[in-house]
C-alpha cells in the first residue's frame, strides 16, 4: 500500500467514526490509529475538547497522561508564548507547528523547554478541530522527538483534510456526554431507534424536545418529520464515509425556539440503530456564566468573550462595530467586575474558575469510564 493510499484509509476510517456516535474518548481512541498511520509522531497524541463561545479547554486526552500538569495550563493561560490553542484557532490555516511560529527556533517557547524537551519531545503540530461552520470544538496536538523530520507539507495538509471531522465527532460525544448525564438545567435529548423505526430508549427530558417539534404525537403516533427525517441520513451514512452527508437539521419549534437535531449510527453491536440528539439553539453557555458570575452587561459579555479568544483592541472593535475607545471604556468596567488588572488576568481567572474543574472533573470521568461533558461550569461544586 502506498503512502497516498494509506492515508486515504486513514482519512475514511476517521469520517466513518465521526457519524458512528461514540463517546469522545472512544472517538478519540479510534482517530489515533488511523492517524498514526499517516502522520507518524512520538509518544501519543494530546487531544483537547474546546468550548467555541471561549476557545478555551474543556478537556484532555492522551494515552498514558490522565492529568494534564496544572503548570502546563498556566503556560496556556497565564503566561506569553508561541503556538497556543486559541491563536492556532483564530488563524486562517487552523494548523501550525511550534518551529514556523518561533521562526524556527523553539528555544523561545517556554512550553517547548519546560513541557516537550523534558518528555523527550522535539516538534510539535498543533491543529484547530473546526466544524465546517467554523467552530472550533477542539485540539490536536501531534510531537514527534529530535532527529525526526519535519512535518511536512502533505501530513498538515492530511490533519487539516480531516479536522472537520475530527471537530463533528468530539461535538456528537459531547452531546451524548450530556444527554446520558446532565449536569445542566437544560441538556440534550437523546432518543436511540430500533430498526422498524420504533422508540428503543429516551434519556430523561427527552420527551419535553419531541412536544415541542412539529407533528409530535404523544398518543402513541409517530416520531415528528424531522427525528424521522435526521434518523434517515444518519442510517443512509452507515458504514459510507462521506464527510458532506452529516445527518443534521434546524428545526423552529411550536414554542418559538430553534433547537439542533444530530443523527448518529450506534455502532455497538450489529443491529441497525440510529441516534438522534436534539439539543436547544440556546447562545453559548458562557454567556450566562458571565452574566451569573459577575453582572457583566450584554455589550461588556461580547466583549469579554472575543477577548478570551485573543483578538485585540482593533478586532474587537471591527468585529462588534464600535470604536477602539468604547472597546477599552468596556474593558475598564469588565477589569473591575471581575477584578483583574489585564486581558490575561481575565483569561486565566476564567479558565481556572470555570474551565479548569470542567476540565478536571472530565480527567476523573475519563478513568471511570463515564462519557465527557462540555462548556465551563457556573461554579467550583460540579454535581457527582
Amino acid at each position: 500500500m502506498t503512502v497516498t493510499d494509506a492515508k486515504e484509509k486513514a482519512k475514511d476510517h476517521i469520517e466513518r467514526l465521526a457519524v458512528a456516535g461514540l463517546d469522545v474518548e472512544s472517538f478519540w481512541r479510534g482517530a489515533t490509529e488511523a492517524i498514526a498511520v499517516a502522520v507518524p509522531h512520538y509518544i501519543a497524541p494530546c487531544w483537547f475538547t474546546m468550548d467555541p463561545a471561549s476557545l478555551l479547554v474543556t478537556s484532555h486526552f492522551q494515552e498514558g497522561l490522565p492529568e494534564i500538569p496544572g503548570e502546563w495550563l498556566a503556560m496556556e493561560y497565564q503566561g506569553d508564548d508561541y503556538n497556543k490553542m486559541s491563536d492556532v484557532a483564530l488563524s486562517a490555516p487552523g494548523l501550525a507547528t511550534l518551529h514556523e511560529a518561533t521562526g524556527g527556533d523553539p528555544d523561545r517557547s517556554a512550553r517547548y523547554r519546560e513541557a516537550i524537551v523534558p518528555y523527550g519531545g522535539d516538534q510539535e503540530m498543533i491543529a484547530a478541530l473546526r466544524t465546517h461552520d467554523g467552530a472550533s470544538w477542539g485540539a490536536l496536538g501531534l510531537y514527534r522527538e529530535p532527529g525526526q523530520p519535519m512535518f511536512d507539507d502533505d501530513e498538515k495538509g492530511f490533519i487539516q483534510a480531516v479536522a472537520p471531522q475530527l471537530a463533528t465527532g468530539a461535538r456528537r460525544g459531547l452531546l451524548v456526554g450530556e444527554a446520558t448525564d446532565p449536569d445542566t438545567p437544560e441538556p440534550p435529548g437523546l432518543i436511540v431507534l430500533a430498526d422498524d423505526w420504533s422508540i428503543e430508549s429516551m434519556t430523561p427530558g427527552t420527551e419535553r424536545w419531541l412536544s415541542e417539534l412539529p407533528g409530535w404525537d404523544d398518543n402513541g403516533g409517530s416520531l415528528p418529520p424531522a427525528v424521522l427525517s435526521v434518523a434517515g441520513q444518519a442510517k443512509r451514512t452507515a458504514g459510507v464515509a462521506t464527510s458532506g452527508d452529516i445527518a443534521f437539521a434546524r428545526v423552529l419549534t411550536t414554542a418559538g425556539r430553534w433547537v439542533l437535531l444530530h443523527g448518529a449510527n450506534l455502532v455497538a453491536d450489529d443491529t441497525h440503530r440510529v441516534a438522534v440528539i436534539v439539543e436547544p439553539a440556546h447562545p453559548a453557555r458562557i454567556t450566562p456564566l458571565l452574566m451569573a458570575a459577575y453582572q457583566l452587561t450584554e455589550r461588556e459579555q461580547e466583549v469579554a468573550r472575543n477577548v478570551l479568544q485573543g483578538r485585540s483592541t482593533k478586532e474587537i472593535a471591527e468585529t462588534l462595530f464600535i470604536s477602539p475607545y468604547t472597546v477599552q471604556e468596556h474593558l475598564k468596567s469588565i477589569f473591575e467586575k471581575t477584578g483583574v488588572r489585564s486581558r490575561r488576568d481575565l483569561v486565566g481567572k476564567i479558565f481556572f474558575a470555570h474551565y479548569e474543574p470542567r476540565l478536571r472533573d472530565n480527567e476523573q470521568r475519563a478513568q471511570r469510564g463515564l462519557a465527557l461533558r462540555g462548556g465551563p461550569v457556573a461554579d467550583r461544586t460540579l454535581p457527582s
